[in-house]
């Protein structure tokens, strides 16, 4: 019933707007990407993985986003915003005319419109605990001890938050101390604005936002697919008054398996890969190099990026588990590990770097300042001799009275081949058995969360460019002092006075050098303490038509298609254009 809704308006919406708003040249046409995993959720203040946030991205907003090209953060749904002298208060004019996505909910056109009171209601459910008890992601990640009465409105203290204030067209923000990431945070998916009309009437779950393409199917099968529509109604233009986005559709396919995910790109059955399956990086980069070269007659095919990302594959230890909560056991997984041979053998050299620093990826360009020498120097590089060595201090010679391991991961062509080489490592070293358990995104995540297990494979891609968003999975304040409840930010229920006391001075530091200089100590005094075995860092191969204009790939691999549009290049342009 939604789909035909949504249809009829879309019509109604193209004939009545088609003769008012200028429409692109080259408007039209749709973009189809494959991603590994469909989104876990459709409730945003909840969103912690990087499936739901691609899709989502392209569907709800915040007040603020982050510009594609160069990782600004640049105005949304507030037009502009001002910030007090002592950064304590954040000011935000609210845009006017700025009109939901159609619904049933909805009476009337003026019922669609964005007010400052659906802004205040999406930061009220953010700090909003469900019947279970448990808050959502973004309360955490964004409010709790950071905005002023969040904390107090999250315990039922309070009936208000009362660091949020509406005036008009402004809504105003207090915080109780400077956070000088603040704006990078309220970027993130889990700060978008939902409709109150859509939360009254229970259907959060029909994606209902302010973004440039709109919820209109999903579609089973094998694999599953999603289909966005263009708003027609969006409010943003492009700096030559023409109206966003350009496209008609954007389709995103879940499929796991990078070998399906080539076969399509290759038959054009997508418009871009990011990542090649190890066993076809060659036959694909050098048996095509004619597709990557233009020539006197003809413009490329493809065109490659191959960019470091900020993006961390590690493993982490469950903290409940009593085996794990002594140190040397944790050291001896790290040591226990061939690096190199991973990445020789098993990822066949497809990285930025391996694993030898910690959570937070060694790029400097990223993270000008940071402190990477001294997190090396507490990181682990393979060595079985001390490897053996802490474990039988441990109380575990040779791997006796140990018992076997779970390995929870996720199912994918790199995860699972990962896993196995990691199961034979640990039992080649330490004589300890590695039971590998695979399973889908969500279900391993659930588990995680769950500490239903006892290592887990997770990945962190960061929400904003600041060792802070790597970091906070291991702040131990945010570990439930229940242990039946989920722990969904510090999944390792990793807990370190030490570090907590460095990541807090760094986070309340006034000067961006030394808020790195105590963010580079926490690091160090994680990995002194390990939680985690860092793996590899990405610098994932990025491959799109070349027919496919302004996509812009960054290091947080954000994509955002508002002002994407497909034109195919001639000679003269082409070499013109890049020569």
């Amino acid at each position: 019933m939604k789909n035909i809704y949504l249809s009829l308006f879309l019509l109604f919406v193209f004939i009545s707007c088609s003769t008012d708003s200028k429409k692109f040249e080259f408007a039209g046409g749709s973009i189809t990407m494959a991603i590994d995993n469909a989104p876990a959720t459709f409730i945003t203040r909840e969103v912690t993985d990087y499936y739901s946030a691609s899709v989502l991205n392209q569907i709800m907003e915040g007040l603020v986003s982050l510009d594609p090209k160069d990782l600004k953060i640049k105005p949304q749904i507030a037009s502009d915003w001002k910030i007090s002298d002592d950064g304590l208060i954040y000011e935000f004019e609210i845009r006017k005319g700025i009109l939901f996505h159609p619904h049933k909910l909805f009476t009337s056109v003026s019922s669609r419109e964005l007010k400052p009171r659906d802004i205040e209601l999406s930061i009220e459910l953010a700090c909003t605990k469900n019947a279970k008890g448990l808050s959502p992601h973004a309360y955490s990640f964004l409010y709790k001890d950071n905005l002023v009465g969040a904390n107090d409105f999250n315990e039922g203290r309070s009936k208000s938050i009362k660091g949020v204030k509406i005036k008009d067209s402004k809504i105003t923000l207090k915080l109780l101390q400077k956070d000088d990431n603040f704006l990078n945070k309220l970027s993130n998916i889990c700060a978008s604005v939902s409709s109150e009309v859509i939360y009254n009437g229970d259907a959060e779950n029909d994606v209902i936002g302010t973004g440039p393409f709109l919820f209109a199917e999903n579609k089973k099968g094998n694999p599953a697919s999603m289909i966005l529509l263009k708003n027609e109604e969006y409010y943003l233009n492009d700096g030559e008054g023409n109206s966003l986005p350009y496209l008609d559709s954007v389709i995103f396919i879940f499929q796991n398996r990078k070998l399906d995910q080539l076969e399509m790109f290759e038959n054009h059955q997508t418009d871009l890969i990011t990542g090649l399956p190890t066993s076809r990086i060659t036959k694909m980069l050098e048996g095509r190099i004619e597709d990557f070269n233009s020539t006197d007659s003809k413009p490329p095919l493809f065109v490659m990026y191959n960019n470091p990302l900020l993006l961390t594959n590690y493993y982490f230890f469950n903290m409940t588990d009593p085996r794990f909560s002594n140190i040397k056991v944790r050291q001896a997984f790290n040591y226990a590990i061939d690096k190199e041979k991973l990445g020789r053998e098993v990822l066949r050299n497809q990285y930025y770097e391996l694993g030898y620093y910690g959570i937070v990826p060694p790029i400097s360009k990223n993270f000008k300042g940071y402190n990477f020498k001294s997190v090396k120097e507490a990181s682990y590089s393979y060595d079985p001799e001390k490897a053996k060595k802490l474990l039988a201090e441990a109380g575990y010679p040779n791997g006796e009275g140990f018992g076997s391991v779970n390995l929870r991961f996720n199912i994918d062509d790199i995860h699972s081949a990962v896993a196995d080489e990691f199961a034979q490592q640990i039992f080649q070293i330490l004589n300890i058995n590695v039971n590998i358990d695979g399973s889908n995104f969500e279900l391993k995540d659930q588990d995680a969360s769950e500490a239903n297990g006892d290592i887990f494979r997770s990945a962190w891609a960061g929400d904003y460019a600041n060792p802070e968003t790597f970091l906070s999975n291991f702040y131990g304040k945010s570990v439930p002092s229940d242990k039946s409840q989920l722990s969904r930010t510090n999944q390792s229920r990793y807990v370190n006075s030490i570090f907590d006391n460095l990541f807090e001075q760094a986070k309340n530091s006034t000067k961006k050098t030394e808020a790195l200089a105590f963010y580079s100590k926490a690091e160090k005094a994680l990995m002194q303490d390990p939680p985690i075995i860092p793996l590899w860092y990405n610098g994932d191969i990025q491959i799109v038509y070349s027919n496919v204009r302004n996509l812009h790939f960054n290091a947080l691999n954000m994509f955002v298609f508002k002002e994407v549009y497909k034109k195919d290049w001639t000679v003269e342009e082409y070499q013109k254009v890049n020569h």
